[in-house]
Order: structure tokens, then sequence, then C-alpha cells
């Protein structure tokens, strides 16, 4: 596959430098997470890190900080809360967190870099993105992106979300010019005119439509299911790694019982990230429920086999490699029901 041209702006691209990796939120329980990694936590507890991100793809997590239910697991968890999935997944990697919610992509990647990570459960799917872009551009179908300017934050679902848009009008990223643009920054990019279209996390749908107001259009696609997944690092052993999904399984049954208040939880969790408008509009278009399952297995491949070409990365996407990256017996404990991999 051709690679794609990519004009990176300077300023713009989203960094996250591991040494100034902080907790945005204490420990459940007692109100305070040690954060340091210890077996033991505060009341005999065993302490774990967990790293998310501030999208409605973790609402579970959020839920359970908030109604502090790791202790029921006998945990003492410290859940960070950073902007993106990928950043999750570089604590993880980095050895700041034990645990990650991250997305899809990101954990191919980084699986197909050779680096040591272990994929415990499908958390959530989402599949309601948009092409976002300009009136007077005269953007009416995905063809019409030939030649233009995209903005994406590469390296994150979104990336390749835009390769899938791209490959319905039988384009490939080399047929634009990709802009790589941190989350939050595709908005006014499109207002200033910078480029012609962008994808981007739908908690910053609205931002653009308020950024364009009369000139907002947009391309909705529903041709690739985005899946949130939990990832453990090297230093997360089977015994944590089963309650903290007992854990989120706690938590998901309890959104479902009471989905107003999950969403209250996400909007709280965001510290101000997310708006109650956006999570309550689409709070609903996530399936939540964790597993492992062969569908994941093929969507995984299927965009390694993409991030292989696109990225030039050395480890081999077919299924069988794959699987060996899939560590079901945590969630097996867990839940056996909910593992259905041969």
């Amino acid at each position: 596959m051709p690679r794609p041209r990519t004009l990176t702006v300077p300023g713009l691209l989203l960094l996250v430098l591991l040494p100034l990796f902080t907790a945005t939120a204490c420990g459940a329980g007692d109100g305070s997470g040690s954060g340091s990694g210890r077996p033991e936590g505060g009341a005999g507890r065993r302490a774990v890190t967990v790293a998310g991100s501030d999208q409605l793809a973790a609402a579970p997590v959020s839920l359970a900080q908030q109604r502090s239910l790791w202790s029921a697991e006998g945990l003492d968890a410290t859940v960070t809360t950073l902007p993106t999935g990928r950043d999750a997944l570089n604590a993880v990697l980095g050895g700041q967190a034990q645990f990650g919610v991250v997305g899809d992509l990101p954990a191919v990647t980084a699986a197909l870099g050779g680096r040591d990570v272990r994929i415990l459960a499908d958390l959530s799917r989402f599949s309601d993105w948009r092409l976002l872009t300009r009136a007077d551009r005269a953007i009416t179908g995905f063809g019409a992106l030939k030649g233009r300017k995209v903005g994406v934050p590469q390296g994150t679902n979104v990336e390749y979300a835009l390769s899938r848009m791209l490959a319905s009008a039988r384009l490939t990223p080399a047929d634009v010019t990709v802009v790589n643009l941190a989350p939050n920054q595709v908005a006014p990019a499109l207002a200033r005119g910078d480029v012609d279209a962008g994808v981007t996390f739908p908690s910053f749908y609205d931002a653009a439509r308020t950024a364009l107001g009369p000139r907002y259009a947009e391309l909705p696609f529903a041709g690739y299911t985005a899946r949130t997944l939990l990832v453990a690092g090297p230093g997360a052993d089977d015994g944590a790694a089963t309650a903290v999904l007992r854990t989120v399984l706690r938590a998901q049954r309890a959104a479902e019982a009471d989905p107003a208040a999950a969403r209250a939880a996400v909007v709280a969790q965001s510290k101000g990230a997310l708006q109650a408008g956006y999570v309550d509009a689409f709070h609903p278009r996530y399936a939540y429920g964790a597993s492992l399952s062969p569908e994941l297995l093929t969507d995984l491949s299927d965009e390694a086999d993409w991030a292989r070409a696109a990225q030039s990365l050395p480890g081999a996407p077919d299924p069988a490699a794959l699987r060996t990256r899939l560590h079901p017996a945590p969630l097996r404990a867990a839940d056996p029901g909910a593992v259905t991999l041969r």
C-alpha cells in the first residue's frame, strides 16, 4: 500500500511524556490510592493502577470509580484519565499503569511492534462515525476526498476509521493529505480552513458544529466498529486482572440498571472534558459488555493488515499470531460465558 502523505502541523501534535504521567482520580474505597503499583494497598487491599481515557467507551470504568466498586474485589485502585486510549496504552507500556482502557488500533500496532501487551477483554463497541467537513468544500461523498487535506489524530482508532471511509470509495490514504491533529484541534482547523475535512472522536462533533455554524456539514459512516479493549502490561498478574474484570462487569450491570447514573459518572470522571448533552446523546450508541470473541479476532486481524502496510510494522498480522496476544484466562475466571474463542 502506498504510504500516505503526512503533514504535521507544529504545536498541534498531541504528545504524551510518560515521566509526567500523573493521576487525576484517587483510589477507591477509603478515597486514597497509592499509585505505587505495590501488591498491597490500603486496609490490606491489592493496589492496582488503571489508565483510561475521557471517552464514553470507558463508561463502566468511570462508574466503578465513582461508586468505589473496586474494594468489593479487594482492590485499591488508582484510575488515571488521559486524553486518548493511545496515551493510556503508552502508560501501560511505560510501566506507569498495570492496566489500560485502549482502542483496538493502538493495541494492534503495539502487538505488531513486538511490545509486551495482553488483551484481556473487549469492553465496548461503537460504529457511529462522521466525516466532518464544510459546506463550502462540496464534499458530498467520500470519493470527493481525493486530493483534499484531512485532519485526523494519527495513531488512534480515528485514523483507521478514515482509512475505511476512503476504502469505501476505493481510495487509500495516499490519495489525500493527512494532517496530524490532536482530537480537539480538528474543529478549529476546519473553521480556519486549514483542512477540508476531518475525523475525530464523537465527543468533538458538537464542537465542530458550533465552530462552523451554517458552514457545518458531515457524512455519516457505519463501516467500522471501533472496539475499546482492556489490556494488561507485564507487571499485571492474573489474579489482579480477574479482580479488575469482575469490578468492570459489576459496573456494567449497575449501568444497565441505572443508565442515568452511568452517564453522570462519565461526566464527573472526565473533569469537564465531556459535556452532559453529548454523553446523554451518545451513551445509547455504544454496546457495552466484556467479551473475547472470534469476531474480535477477525477485526483485529483486518486492522493489523492495514497497520502493517501503513506504518511498516514488522509483526505478522494473521489471526494465529494475534491470537497469542489475547489472554482469556482472567475473563474466563470472571465470567466463563464471556469467552467464546476456541
